[in-house]
């Protein structure tokens, strides 16, 4: 698979939707993650990431103007142990229970599926990092309607043994903007990962679509000792 530009990809998409990245920094020292939420609706602009314990959550930006929260309102990000919890719903609750409950990052999973906001079917997206002993892997997720029919329920799961350096991988909920919204295809993309936390940060925040971007969180987490920096943009201020 090629090696893209994750820069590229997200300048050339004005609607990803929600992304979730995953990888490895070029030195090989530290775990990276970062997820994205973007809106076209007032209700999915009207939010910001604030941090919650280990994790974080998303809040109304104007508590006056939240019209449903049941899909906007969420934890994107929960740690449990040395495993790091990435979604774009509320699913990232149902995986920490249940992996707390011996069952596995899939297993966990089966119980759930794509949102429930017809005509988009937007799919579940998660990702799970898991460091131990200097050792790191991680896994990533979509669940999504069979092919736009939301008769079935499509669950694909990707694990990524001894992360590369310098690279990672990227799944979003949206190929680009349509009516309805078109589902990401295939397997997480492939993407070069380079910088510091600031760098990279900005870098991501920069080509996300301006109309469209909400919040940006990233962390890097250090293989050896578990210590992360993290890092919220948020476009509400």
């Amino acid at each position: 698979m090629e090696l893209l530009s994750i820069e590229s990809l997200l300048r050339n998409n004005a609607y990803p939707g929600r992304g979730i990245i995953i990888g490895r920094t070029p030195d090989s020292k530290k775990a990276v993650t970062a997820y994205f939420i973007m809106g076209r609706s007032e209700n999915s602009r009207n939010r910001i990431f604030v941090e919650d314990g280990e994790g974080i959550r998303t809040q109304a930006f104007d508590p006056s103007k939240l019209v449903d929260p049941s899909l906007i309102i969420y934890a994107p990000v929960r740690v449990l142990g040395n495993k790091t919890i990435v979604t774009n719903g509320d699913q990232t609750d149902t995986i920490f229970h249940m992996m707390d409950s011996q069952m596995t990052f899939e297993q966990s999973l089966r119980s759930r599926e794509f949102e429930p906001d017809a005509p988009n079917y937007t799919p579940r997206i998660s990702g799970i990092l898991h460091i131990e002993n200097g050792i790191y892997n991680y896994a990533m997720s979509i669940l999504k309607s069979d092919n736009g029919d939301p008769a079935g329920c499509n669950r694909f799961t990707f694990a990524f043994s001894n992360a590369k350096a310098g690279e990672g991988r990227f799944i979003h909920t949206y190929m680009g903007d349509g009516n309805p919204l078109p589902s990401f295809e295939g397997e997480p993309e492939r993407i070069g990962i380079s910088g510091d936390i600031d760098t990279f940060t900005a870098s991501l925040w920069e080509n996300l679509n301006e109309d469209n971007k909400v919040s940006l969180f990233v962390r890097y987490i250090d293989i050896e000792t578990g210590a992360y920096e993290t890092r919220i943009v948020n476009k509400n201020q």
